[in-house]
This record gives C-alpha cells, structure tokens and sequence, in this order.
C-alpha cells in the first residue's frame, strides 16, 4: 500500500525526559514549563512523556500528564509508550485514563505497549513482572485484553452498563465514571516487530494486533525502510479484516541532537541516551533511533519516514540542555519539515 498520509497535515510531537528528573538531569519546573512552552507554539501538536517501574524508573507517566494537563491547554497528551499496560489492573486505568480526559478537556493520546521482555532493554525486568504478579509469557494476552476492557468500559452508560468475562478481569454490569471527554480516547500500539526475530506466525499476530485492535501503530528503534513496509504491512491487514486503512494514524519516537557535525550530534546523543536508559547504547540501535548532525541532515532523515507515511514524528531532543536543543530544533530544523502553522 504506497504512500499514504493521504495529505494529511504533519504533526510534530515533543518527547520530554520525565526519567532524567530522577538523576538530575532536569527539573519538575523545567519538565513542566517545556510543556508550557510546546502548547505556545503551533509548531507542536503533542507533548509525550515515557512510562517505567523498576526497570526503568521515572514520574509515573499518567501523574505527569495531570500535572501538565494543569499547565497546558492545546497540545495533545500522550505516553510513548505506557510499559505498564500489562502490569495495571484495567479496570482502575480505565477510571484513571478517562479523569485525565476530563483533567485535560479531551487532549488524552493512548498508546500501550507490551514493555520489554526480561532479557533486553537496560534493566531487569524480570524484577518488575514478579514485583507486580505478571509472568512474562502473559503480557501479550493482558494487553489484548486490557484494550478489549477500556473500549468496553468507556462506552458504558447507566442505561448501557458493561460487562466482561475474560482470562484476567471480569465484571458487571457496569457503568463506568467519569466517562472520557471523547466519545471514544484513541489507543495507539506501540511495537516494533521484527521479522528476522520472530516466527512468520508470530510476526503476522504482532502486525495484526495493531491492524485489528488499534488506531494507530507507534514504533521506534525503526529506520524509515523497516517503518514503511512494516506500516504498509499493518494498513493491508486492517483492510483484509475489514476496517478502513485510512483511519489508522502513524508516530516513530526519534532521538534527535542538532549539532555542527554528524559525529558532534552522535557523540551528544550517545552520551544521553546512556546516562538516560541506563545502558551503552549499541551503534546499530543508535543509527536506527535518531537522528544527528545539521538540521538539513535531520530533516532529510526526518522526511524519509514522512515520505513512507509516518503522521507523527515524535521529537526527544538527546541532549542534557533540553531548552537549548529545542530552541535550536524549532529555529533550524522545523522550517526544513514544511509544517505549515
């Protein structure tokens, strides 16, 4: 399915490091007024922040977003991604979700993910799943089912309760509140399926779960080759299954540091993202998760994802000077991505 973005306008999204408040790297003031910021400027559509528990620890993603409901009243709110999902009873998130609706007059951007298996991603998540009661082999099935539990729940009404029967929650009838300010808050997948990993029956339910469940897919660690056959992929299942292509949206979290030198902004880069997920990031995954260097080498990496039908490019600046990066990237970069404002 070629390109794809069927003329819709490209939204910027700002990724802000609600990890680094716990090193030091920035401040609940900084974090908080970076957001003030983005909703001033129509050049971004959405403020994002990151989700973890032991492995990975950070503010808890949906406390952060309520704070920042508080200070902002334009941009989206979102998580890239909620790790948690598996691990949270759904039935409270879904109360949770939809007071942060309400909190932000509809501005909520959902996506869940399965979080990391035990044996990768800079921590041990091994602790966490045990710590929470979750063997590693039932995140798949509790994400499922959980989608299956908010959907359920926040079309419920007094005169329509719910009801649900599943492998890990049941209940009803009920009515949940408070409802959600949209009639239906979107729910985005955030995965990263890779095919030279996973069994062709494996890969397919993983392309699936977006295509069937979703509204969106958001990826990462993806260069923009991989993002488009695997998007083109998702779009042909969604449509094989009947529900319409054009109505899934698209967003890759990408690491970016604006520099003189492609060297220069890859030096930074790495340095912040070790500091900042706890490990030393591997060359491959660094060429594959940003981009680095001056704002025209940025913004040709940038436009070959929009070029295969990414809608939201989700900006981290991996940099310890978060203002200065996004003050360079808005004067440099932006003007080269054709945003029209």
């Amino acid at each position: 399915m070629a390109d794809s973005r069927d003329s819709r306008p490209l939204e910027l999204g700002l990724s802000l490091p609600n990890r680094a408040v716990l090193y030091g790297g920035t401040t609940v003031e900084e974090l908080l007024a970076l957001a003030e910021t983005a909703d001033r400027d129509p050049v971004w559509s959405s403020v994002w922040v990151g989700d973890g528990l032991i492995a990975k620890p950070r503010l808890e993603a949906v406390t952060t977003l309520a704070a920042m409901a508080a200070r902002t009243s334009r941009v989206r709110l979102g998580v890239c991604c909620l790790a948690t999902f598996p691990l949270r009873q759904p039935v409270l998130f879904a109360a949770t979700w939809a007071s942060l609706d309400v909190l932000s007059s509809g501005r909520t951007q959902l996506a869940v993910c399965l979080g990391a298996p035990t044996g990768r991603g800079g921590g041990d998540f091994r602790v966490e799943l045990e710590s929470m009661g979750v063997e590693p082999k039932e995140r798949v099935a509790r994400l499922e089912e959980g989608i299956d539990v908010l959907r359920r729940l926040w079309s419920s009404r007094p005169e329509t309760p719910a009801s649900f029967d599943g492998r890990f929650t049941s209940f009803g009838p009920v009515a949940l509140e408070p409802r959600p300010v949209q009639d239906s808050c979107p729910i985005w997948i955030a995965s990263n399926p890779d095919p030279e990993r996973l069994s062709p029956e494996r890969y397919l339910k993983a392309i699936d779960r977006v295509a069937l469940r979703a509204d969106g897919w958001q990826t990462a660690v993806t260069d923009p080759a991989t993002f488009g056959r695997q998007w083109d992929r998702i779009r042909e299942r969604a449509a094989t299954h009947g529900r319409d292509p054009h109505l899934l949206r698209s967003s890759a979290h990408l690491m970016v540091n604006l520099a003189d030198t492609v060297e220069e902004g890859r030096t930074a880069a790495k340095a912040f993202l070790d500091r900042y997920y706890n490990m030393d990031t591997p060359p491959e995954i660094m060429d594959r998760w940003g981009a680095y260097g001056d704002a025209d080498t940025v913004a040709a990496r940038i436009i070959s994802y929009v070029d295969r039908g990414l809608d939201v490019p989700i900006l981290r600046m991996a940099s310890d000077n978060q203002t200065a990066m996004i003050e360079r990237v808005r004067e440099e970069l932006v003007p080269r991505l054709g945003i029209s404002l």
